[in-house]
C-alpha cells in the first residue's frame, strides 16, 4: 500500500511538473482570431518574424516593387532605411526630415517604451522624416515632420518642396502621406514636428488637418478629426480612411470626383481598448479589409468596420506595408524593428 502510494505521488509530481513545462513553453497566440472570416486572410500557421531590429523609432514603412525592397523612416537618426526581405539594411538618405543646421531644437523628446530605472532606458528626439509613399512615376514623397513639409525626390536626386504652407502659415508636423492613382496627394498635418508640440511658440497654424495637394494647389479637406495621423484609399478609391490617434478610432469619408471628400462617418472606434498603442499607420488590402496599426498590434477589420482578429507585436506598432512580388506579406514597424507575416490576401503597397 505505501509503495503504492508513493507510486501514485510521483505520478502526480511528473504531471505537475509536465503541466508546469508545458505553460512555460506556451506563447501567447500570434494571431487573436475573434470571427472565422479571418482564416481566409491570416492562416492559423502564419508566424510573425523579425525581419531586423536595433533602430531608433521606426516609421513611414514603403515597399519600393522594382527594387524589391522596403524603405522606412528611422525618426530620430533623421534617416531613411533601405531593408530586403532579408534583413540587409543600408542608409538610403541621410537627413530626411529636418535639413538646417540647428537640429538641436527641433523634434519632441520621445524614449523608447522602457521605465526610466531600466539599464537599456533610452530618449532621443524625433527629429527625421516620417510617412513615406511613392507616386505613379516611382518618386519618393516624404512627410518630413520635423522638417514640416512634403517633399518630393526627383529622378535626378533633387528635393523638390511640394507644400510646406497653408494660407500663408507654416505646417507643424506632416505626419502620414499617400498618393492616387491619378497623382492628388493626401497628408495630415500635425504637432508632432515641433518640440513643444502644440504649446511652441514657433507653431505656424493654429489647428491639425487632412489636406490635399493637387495641380500646385494646397487645400484642406478635412478637419473633424483633432489629432489626424494614418491614412489609406479603398480599392477602387472611392473611400478614404483617417484615423486620430490620441482618441483611437478610424473615419471613412466618400471621395468626390474633385478629390475632395464628404460624408464623414465613423469606420471603427478602438477607444474603449486600454492596451497600450494608438490608431497610427493603416493599409487596405484587395478586398478592402484595413489592416490598422492600434491597441496590442495590427487590428484587421472587415470593409463594414467588424474587427475580425489582431496580430500581436512585441513593441507599439506605428506602420503597415504589403510586399514582396505578391504583395502577401505584410511588414510592420514597431519601435525598433521591422517584423514580417505571411497572409493570404494580397495588399494595396
Amino acid at each position: 500500500m505505501r509503495q503504492a502510494l508513493i507510486s501514485a505521488a510521483i505520478v502526480l509530481v511528473a504531471i505537475a511538473c509536465a503541466a508546469v513545462v508545458r505553460a512555460q513553453d506556451e506563447k501567447p497566440p500570434t494571431v487573436v482570431r475573434l470571427d472565422p472570416a479571418l482564416d481566409a486572410l491570416v492562416s492559423k500557421e502564419a508566424k510573425l518574424e523579425l525581419v531586423k531590429g536595433g533602430f531608433g523609432f521606426t516609421e513611414g514603412i514603403v515597399w519600393v516593387e522594382k527594387g524589391r525592397y522596403l524603405l522606412f523612416s528611422d525618426i530620430p537618426a533623421n534617416v531613411i532605411y533601405k531593408l530586403t526581405p532579408k534583413g540587409e539594411a543600408s542608409i538610403y538618405m541621410q537627413r530626411s526630415g529636418y535639413t538646417k543646421p540647428d537640429i538641436w531644437r527641433v523634434g519632441f523628446e520621445q524614449t523608447n517604451g522602457k521605465d526610466p530605472a531600466d539599464p537599456l532606458f533610452e530618449k532621443f528626439y524625433m527629429i527625421g522624416s516620417n510617412g513615406l509613399a511613392l507616386d505613379r512615376q516611382g518618386r519618393l514623397i516624404i512627410a518630413t515632420w520635423a522638417g514640416r513639409s512634403i517633399d518630393r525626390i526627383e529622378k535626378d536626386g533633387k528635393r523638390t518642396v511640394l507644400a510646406n504652407q497653408y494660407e500663408g502659415k507654416q505646417f507643424n508636423g506632416p505626419n502620414d502621406v499617400i498618393v492616387k492613382k491619378n497623382g492628388t496627394i493626401y497628408f495630415t498635418d500635425t504637432f508632432g514636428g515641433l518640440r513643444l508640440r502644440e504649446k511652441d511658440p514657433r507653431k505656424g497654424l493654429e489647428y491639425q488637418g487632412i489636406y490635399m495637394i493637387k495641380g500646385g494647389r494646397t487645400r484642406l479637406v478635412i478637419s473633424d478629426i483633432p489629432n489626424p495621423n494614418g491614412l489609406a484609399l479603398s480599392p477602387d478609391e472611392k473611400y478614404l480612411y483617417a484615423n486620430g490617434s490620441r482618441d483611437k478610432y478610424v473615419r471613412r469619408y466618400r471621395v468626390l470626383p474633385d478629390d475632395t471628400v464628404s460624408d464623414s462617418q465613423m469606420f471603427i472606434d478602438i477607444s474603449g481598448d486600454k492596451t497600450p498603442g494608438i490608431t497610427d499607420g493603416l493599409k487596405v488590402d484587395v478586398k478592402g479589409n484595413v489592416w490598422e496599426t492600434a491597441a496590442g498590434g495590427v487590428w484587421i477589420i472587415s470593409p463594414e468596420g467588424k474587427h475580425l482578429g489582431t496580430i500581436m507585436t512585441p513593441e507599439l506598432g506605428a506602420n503597415v506595408e504589403f510586399g514582396d512580388p505578391d504583395h502577401k506579406t505584410l511588414y510592420i514597424a514597431a519601435r525598433t524593428s521591422i517584423y514580417k507575416i505571411r497572409v493570404n490576401i494580397a495588399g494595396i503597397p
